[in-house]
């Protein structure tokens, strides 16, 4: 399944080395080499640690709730929060009374950035594999079934030799290392490093992150997820950000999903909200309108492109609404909030920009905007008027850092590096905090 965007719209091809430089977070090059190349050079390696696929499907667990450590994705179903620990597993949570929500336990699933929930199942990616859980029993949560290798992501980096080796897992440091090269135009790759012995060489003032992810409507009977995610269900079809594709898998068969198909996109999307038949996708260098109505063949409608910046979105009616930010991984120096008029999905048309402090993920609930502003908090404006948002700020809670938000039946959950907050915005003029969980300093 492959969409046919105009050839002015295609995006450079989705390569490994691309790729590493969103995982490995390099913001800055080497130095470009002259005509004399003969030099030694001291790096900083970065050998990479292989788990096999049975080890890492083995060790699925669920244990006692565990102290917060990094936030990654929010998504609410049933009165329960689910909170993703980039990497390592999710945080279950008894929401059914907000300002008391109840750690209950915490789903070890390794390789883990990505979730979604239909019915009794809930559906997690673990390094190449979707796992589906059954919630029936929130005591005792048990693993019910898995398709095996459906994520390509981790092959494309060139890490993934072979059954016996598995898949990267982490990351070694060797430090000092010696690199003489005579050609070095040749070895030095366009992310700024060096491939060495196997791993990845850096200078010594790379920055590198072993966390780093390599990775509503009527959603028949679906959960909520934040405006953040890169999983989202549509009826009987999960859809999920793979790389530069989207991934149909099919869940009629809840415990059995199947892939349908994949179709290539864009290789720096980031996010994907679905809207009545249509799923909005954000990246970098734009956003996607792609219809699915026929979920396994997915076809694109249009693209709206914007400067070089990190990009959720969130639609409600005729208008979507995009978060642009600065940031290493995006290379953007932009900071802002845009409104799109869709109306025309084959012509979206930018209507007003408002400038922000670091804007990630933002919802909507009944013409009320919540809009995390990264280290400058919670804003929440009333958007009736969408040419004057920014005259109509109803709240601002600026002292915690805010990444994403699901607002639903006037509670607004919010995760941020700091923890979970929520708030009772029943009264849009007098919003109040309900609870929150902090997150491990």
């Amino acid at each position: 399944m492959n969409l046919k965007l105009p050839s002015q719209k295609v995006k450079q091809a989705f390569s490994g080395m691309a790729f590493v430089l969103t995982l490995l977070s390099v913001s800055a090059l080497l130095e470009s080499c002259t005509d004399n190349c003969d030099v030694t050079s001291t790096y900083t390696y970065y050998e990479p640690v292989y788990t096999t696929l049975p080890e890492i499907r083995a060790s699925v667990a669920l244990i006692a709730p565990q102290p917060i450590d990094q936030v990654g994705k929010i998504y609410f179903k049933d009165g329960f929060l689910f909170v993703n620990e980039p990497g390592e597993g999710i945080h279950i949570i008894d929401n059914r009374d907000p300002s008391n929500p109840i750690p209950k336990s915490f789903l070890k699933i390794p390789g883990t950035y990505d979730l979604a929930a239909r019915g009794n199942i809930l559906y997690a990616d673990s390094y190449v594999d979707l796992v589906a859980f059954d919630l029936s029993n929130i005591e005792n949560i048990q693993e019910v079934g898995r398709l095996e290798s459906v994520f390509a992501t981790y092959n494309s980096l060139g890490f993934y030799p072979s059954d016996t080796w598995g898949v990267v897992t982490d990351w070694k440091a060797v430090e000092n290392v010696q690199h003489t090269s005579s050609e070095c135009q040749s070895e030095m790759q366009a992310w700024g490093g060096f491939w060495h012995r196997g791993g990845v060489m850096f200078a010594d003032a790379a920055s590198f992150s072993s966390k780093a992810a390599i990775a509503p409507g009527n959603n028949s009977g679906a959960g909520i997820g934040g405006s953040m995610a890169r999983f989202t269900i549509l009826d009987d079809f999960l859809f999920a950000l793979d790389g530069g594709n989207i991934q149909s898998i099919d869940l009629q068969d809840a415990i059995n999903p199947v892939q349908k198909g994949t179709a290539s996109i864009s290789w720096d999307m980031e996010t994907i909200f679905p809207h009545e038949d249509k799923l909005f996708i954000g990246s970098c260098s734009g956003m996607y309108i792609i219809d699915a109505s026929s979920p396994a063949n997915l076809d694109w409608i249009s693209t709206y492109s914007h400067v070089r910046s990190c990009d959720p979105v969130v639609v409600d009616g005729d208008y979507a609404y995009v978060t642009l930010r600065s940031g290493n991984m995006c290379q953007g120096f932009t900071n802002q909030l845009e409104v799109i008029n869709i109306a025309n999905l084959q012509s979206p048309t930018l209507e007003k920009v408002y400038q922000m402090t670091n804007p990630h993920g933002l919802g909507i609930d009944n013409k009320t905007l919540f809009l995390c502003d990264g280290s400058d908090g919670l804003k929440v404006f009333d958007i009736a008027d969408r040419m004057k948002i920014d005259e109509n700020l109803l709240a601002h809670y600026p002292n915690f850092d805010a990444y994403d938000v699901i607002p639903f039946n006037n509670v607004l959950m919010l995760i941020g590096a700091d923890g979970i907050f929520q708030f009772d915005y029943s009264d849009p003029t007098n919003i109040k905090q309900l609870s929150q969980i902090s997150a491990q300093q």
